[in-house]
């Protein structure tokens, strides 16, 4: 019979939450052989009746003071950080008792799973392993795994372990936080999620599934039309699904955009894709 460690799942990628859960076995869904589990924390099951209950944090603020000591992942993080993300600048004159109230808030929600210490003139949010784990972190650790296996030519296993770390988002990153924090900091989470996404991709057309991913790219190219990587990828997907043509005015329309919005030429990536569509070492 597999024990189980109880541990809370705190969310950022998303809504900012924290959820009753317990360790069960190692996930094995990342196309790894059995034995293998990269090093990735084991999947979240319900350890209590109610299931994944999300515990009430009170509202926006604590939710950002929440956020902020695990962005900060075991560092000290200053009152003047804190009240910034709270109430930017322009805090109320008793910002820093709220902060106190706020904080405090946050011990019966955790339960143990980590220590909130007042360290000098800041706090500092300690998880005990094994009993907290946060969708960032393991965002991270995975988008991670995901790109060096990608390296390493394993695109079937970096394809896995990337859809898996992509899955963890939930919607847009620190949704309900002040506007402070998220102004701050969300647009780093956001840049690691498209750098995680154009991975995947990269892995998925390396084991062959260029059709399906023609109609992603294109959407993802409309949205970031000035982000290489995409079209580069949308490129090679058109050529892999024997659609050269498509792939050199996709190339033409980028070196346009690139020039009446930037004044500049394509870069190196953009470049060497197109020369290989021309040479025809991008078709299946």
């Amino acid at each position: 019979m597999t024990s189980t460690t109880p541990f809370l799942e705190t969310a950022l990628l998303g809504p900012v939450r924290i959820r009753d859960a317990s360790g069960g076995a190692p996930e094995r869904v990342y196309g790894a052989a059995p034995e293998a589990t990269y090093g990735i924390v084991p999947g979240a099951a319900s350890g209590k009746a109610g299931g994944k209950a999300e515990n009430a944090l009170g509202g926006a603020k604590p939710r950002t003071v929440l956020a902020a000591l695990l962005l900060a992942e075991g560092r000290v993080v200053p009152d003047g950080r804190l009240i910034r993300a709270l109430w930017g600048e322009c805090p109320p004159a008793r910002a820093v008792a709220q902060l106190h109230t706020y904080a405090s808030r946050l011990r019966a929600p955790l339960d143990g799973a980590a220590r909130l210490e007042r360290v000098g003139r800041g706090y500092r949010l300690s998880a005990v392993e094994g009993r907290l784990v946060s969708d960032h972190l393991l965002f991270t650790e995975r988008a991670a795994l995901g790109g060096a296996l990608l390296r390493q030519g394993d695109a079937r296993r970096a394809a896995a372990v990337l859809r898996s770390a992509l899955d963890l988002w939930q919607g847009e990153a620190l949704a309900d936080t002040t506007e402070h924090l998220a102004q701050e900091e969300r647009p780093w989470l956001e840049e690691a999620r498209l750098t995680a996404l154009e991975d995947r991709i990269e892995a998925e057309l390396a084991t062959g599934l260029p059709h399906g991913l023609v109609a992603e790219l294109t959407g993802l190219v409309a949205r970031h039309p000035l982000r290489e990587r995409f079209r580069s990828l949308l490129m090679t997907a058109h050529c892999r699904a024997g659609q050269p043509a498509a792939a050199l005015l996709q190339f033409h329309s980028g070196r346009e955009l690139l020039a009446d919005r930037l004044g500049v030429d394509p870069g190196p990536l953009l470049t060497r894709t197109f020369q290989q569509a021309l040479s025809g070492e991008l078709a299946a």
